[in-house]
């Protein structure tokens, strides 16, 4: 008779790691992972909300995509590759008889990341189809010019705490009236040549 072969448990050969903000985010602790492998983790994206990073619950809204750049004894350090508005909160702002503009544009901040913003406006009431144009030109055309001047660390941070949302609604709403403006995404689409 064949003797019994013992069963290895996978779960003993596995380490907890415990995930890290990038700076912009103030390099807090957003939550564990867990690997065999150290180097499997690099890559691995993760993804959290603002609210749960700084305490802020009035930020749970946001949902942030960070990715798993290296690894420092038992600490995942991440980078920065997004964020994005969460359904439920967009579909809040829409009302009957308004319109809703959207828009789609790629930037270059001062320090050389390139990134994709999608802001979005809101009116009181529904707009012409020159107003909409004119109000989509307006946006990209502040969004340009804040990223022109800004880092990346300070044109993210603007697009966060709902500056760049404030900037855009004063100079936008003298074409038509507006109820809201929110950045809608981001997404990092290349980083700098020095990261």
């Amino acid at each position: 008779m064949a003797k019994p072969t013992r069963k290895t448990d996978n779960w003993k050969s596995k380490n907890w790691y415990s995930v890290i903000s990038p700076e912009l985010l103030g390099t807090v602790n957003v939550g564990k992972t867990i690997t065999s492998n150290p180097d499997n983790l690099i890559g691995r994206v993760v993804e959290t909300t603002l609210g749960d990073v700084t305490r802020d619950f009035s930020k749970q809204n946001i949902k942030l995509k960070l990715k798993i750049s290296r690894i420092g004894g038992d600490s995942a350090h991440t980078k920065f590759m997004g964020h994005q508005l969460t359904q439920d909160y967009l579909r809040s702002l829409v009302k009957r008889r308004s319109s809703v503009i959207d828009s789609n544009i790629d930037v270059t901040t001062s320090d050389g990341y390139k990134v994709r913003v999608k802001p979005t406006c809101f009116t009181l009431k529904r707009a012409h189809l020159e107003q909409i144009e004119g109000m989509r030109k307006q946006m990209n055309h502040i969004i340009i010019d804040r990223a022109k001047t800004l880092n990346f660390n300070q044109f993210m941070e603007q697009a966060f705490n709902g500056k760049l949302s404030s900037i855009i609604y004063k100079e936008t709403k003298k074409i038509y009236p507006l109820r809201r403006v929110e950045i809608r995404k981001t997404e990092v689409k290349r980083e700098a040549a020095a990261s």
